[in-house]
């Protein structure tokens, strides 16, 4: 009967995006507090971090990174920052015009950085300027851990592991014992500074065998890696700045980048370079320990927030970031998959606060262990970040937005070479926005309308003035781009997309391939979008923008299912396009209704798919992205089925990273898609009458949400 009651005032209650569902206030700390992760183990897919978004620092089963190394091939130990990059000597001055090729765009010649050199000099450009710059590991603070007989400890040395990562508090909590005796750490990130702060509780500490080591990586530059290469020792420098009392300043330099690491600690210790680019603090006779370390780019001498004041700062953020967002509770459910995916919810929701929300787009990895160089793919920013606004949290959202407007000239002066109007914005860049030569990423586009989307949901939230004078200039000069790119077939009075153009499915590459749905319906929804900014701000219409929207091809399809592009009438024949994104489904599903889409063929296209697609090839965001076309087709249980699809990535490790292979043990696209479809399934979308609507209402799922946004 009770059961009952819930599903009734739920029905009646959740069709406000700002509603509260369910009798009562959901028990918020219970509810992320269940979600707890435990180690036992030493699990090297296991590991647990604590960041503030701009800035994340990764630990073993011993509360720190004592064992890098063994953790280098699973989820590593990472201490990484938004700001910590380097680029190798580029000593034979390679220039992005050596990586240009000229493609055809509709009978003119626009030139592309392309990662396929024809020549030996052009190809050691790409690589210098792929490889470069390439996000830093900034130093691994461990335990050195001495045995009775002298030796060091390994992993096997270290017994009764007892590990939590306090979801609601952000802090891990670490116990273990290493030759018998008890050893706690408590580990804390401040949520303002690059820092953090540590406490220690043991007998090792005044007998001499439990040491801190702060140790100082050259960069390894490779693809995807820990970035830490130790045997490069004569390449860079370390040296002890400053000492003084119980603080002190240590100078990192490699090549032209310099960064500091700040050291505080409570008792009296002494702090030695045994070797270098190894720093030991060597504790005096005392079994508690507190220290903290902040790293900075610029040399800082001001005393560092004590560990209680660390403990506070961190305590109090993370209390306001879980009592002011949105959050969802599954509990009643008799659905076993409810637990999980629940479980999915509140680590994702950790997870990409403190790994993408930063002051800049994250990687793919977030501030873990590189991938693609550590540099960031524009086309994921809104799978990393789209769906802090509907979780409540648009302050978060914001904090990277205004990175797109230090990056105007850049993006401009690529349009301009192109001969296109406006901006147009890279795919894969690191802080400067510098192109990176990509025969795939240069093609792509769908990232363009990005900004747009982020700026109306700045707006949809806000709904001031102040939030239109922000973001005008990026919404038109993006629309102008968008507008410029569309080519007007003058026979056909229509416009279309490409060639040459790479879709969001990476597979659709062949030459000539034009009109990918999914970018087809972005194009019309942010060019409207766009013109409703003018409106909004007493602006009259812009006539090329409205003429694109007016004369924008419909989907293309063909025996009743859409293509995944207009020329490709193969689609579900060729292998070639049954794999990689399934990116038909962002047309209805991240986009909304529009007079280009047919629901009936898009259902059809998705049961396609669902019987035709090679699910191996696909990634962590797809499977949200069908949940959320599912959703918007009324089909709930096909929502949460393709939430939880049992392929590998789909797969959510115990620290609810998204796993993907070998090389991306995470990927935060993942967990955003994750909180982005949820958010929709439960708060719903423009226009939707029907309450929690990707919600199953099948008598299994009980739900209850609160503080979450409704969908464009």
């Amino acid at each position: 009967m009770q059961r009952i009651l819930i599903i009734i005032i739920t029905i009646s209650t959740c069709l406000s995006s700002q509603a509260q569902t369910g009798s009562s206030p959901i028990n918020r700390e219970a509810l992320v507090a269940r979600h707890n992760v435990n180690n036992t183990e030493f699990d090297t897919l296991a590991s647990v971090s604590v960041g503030n978004g701009n800035f994340a620092f990764t630990v073993d089963g011993t509360g720190l990174q004592t064992f890098p190394e063994y953790y280098k091939n699973g989820v590593p130990l990472g201490t990484q920052s938004q700001w910590g990059w380097h680029s190798f000597p580029n000593a034979n001055n390679y220039k992005l015009a050596e990586t240009f090729q000229e493609y055809d765009y509709h009978g003119r010649n626009i030139t592309y950085s392309i990662d396929k050199g024809k020549n030996e000099r052009q190809s050691a450009a790409i690589s210098y300027l792929r490889g470069n710059a390439h996000r830093l590991h900034l130093g691994t603070i461990g335990f050195e851990l001495t045995k009775d007989n002298g030796t060091k400890a390994q992993t096997s040395d270290i017994t009764d592991i007892n590990q939590t990562l306090d979801v609601w508090k952000g802090e891990i909590v670490t116990h273990f014992k290493f030759e018998g005796i008890p050893v706690e750490v408590i580990t804390l990130c401040h949520q303002n500074n690059d820092m953090i702060a540590v406490k220690i509780n043991s007998a090792l500490l005044s007998n001499g065998k439990l040491k801190i080591k702060l140790r100082f990586p050259y960069p390894t530059g490779e693809h995807t890696d820990w970035a830490c290469d130790w045997d490069k020792m004569q390449k860079h420098v370390s040296k002890i700045e400053l000492i003084k009392g119980r603080s002190a300043v240590i100078k990192h330099i490699l090549d032209s980048t310099i960064y500091y690491a700040s050291l505080n600690w409570s008792a009296t210790s002494k702090l030695d370079s045994p070797e270098p680019h190894c720093f030991v603090l060597k504790p005096g006779k005392t079994n508690h320990l507190e220290f903290s370390c902040l790293f900075t780019s610029k040399n800082n001498n001001s005393p560092l927030p004590s560990f209680t004041e660390t403990q506070q700062n961190s305590r109090t953020n993370w209390k306001n970031y879980w009592m002011n967002g949105g959050v969802v509770d599954f509990t009643g459910s008799t659905d076993p998959r409810a637990n999980e995916l629940e479980r999915r919810i509140v680590l994702s929701q950790y997870l990409t606060k403190i790994q993408c929300a930063g002051n800049f787009p994250p990687q793919e990895t977030g501030l873990t262990y590189n991938s693609w160089f550590g540099k960031y793919h524009l086309e994921m920013h809104w799978w990393h970040a789209a769906h802090f606004a509907q979780w409540n949290h648009p302050e978060l959202l914001e904090k990277s937005l205004g990175w797109y407007k230090t990056i105007v000239p850049k993006a401009k002066q690529t349009a301009i070479r192109q001969g296109f109007e406006g901006v147009r914005w890279p795919k894969m860049q690191d802080t400067t926005g510098n192109e990176t030569p990509s025969k795939v990423g240069q093609m792509l586009i769908w990232q363009q309308p990005h900004i747009i989307y982020f700026a109306e949901q700045c707006y949809r939230f806000y709904k001031n003035k102040e939030t239109l004078e922000k973001y005008k200039d990026l919404v038109f000069a993006t629309a102008d781009f968008m507008a410029s790119f569309a080519y007007y077939e003058k026979d056909k009075d229509r416009y279309v997309l490409g060639p040459p153009v790479i879709a969001a499915q990476e597979t659709v590459n062949k030459p000539g391939a034009f009109n990918p749905p999914y970018e087809l319906a972005y194009w019309y929804w942010a060019l409207n979008i766009a013109q409703q900014w003018r409106t909004r701000l007493g602006l009259p219409n812009n006539p090329k923008w409205a003429d694109i929207v007016k004369k924008l091809p419909k989907l293309p399809e063909d025996k009743g299912l859409y293509l995944v592009a207009e020329n490709a009438y193969d689609s579900y024949t060729n292998p070639v396009y049954t794999s990689d994104h399934p990116a038909v489904f962002g047309a209805y599903g991240v986009m909304p209704a529009s007079p280009l889409v047919d629901p009936k063929i898009m259902s059809a296209t998705y049961d396609q798919i669902i019987k035709t697609w090679h699910w191996d090839t696909t990634w962590g965001w797809d499977f949200p992205m069908m949940a959320m076309t599912a959703t918007r087709l009324g089909e709930p249980e096909k929502a949460i089925d393709a939430l939880l699809m049992k392929v590998q990535k789909n797969t959510y490790l115990k620290n609810g990273h998204n796993f993907q292979n070998g090389r991306l043990r995470i990927y935060l696209p993942g967990n955003g898609g994750l909180l982005a479809a949820m958010a929709m399934m439960c708060a719903g979308y423009d226009g939707c009458t029907i309450a929690n609507p990707g919600i199953p209402k099948n008598g299994k799922w009980v739900v209850k949400w609160e503080g979450l946004q409704t969908m464009p």
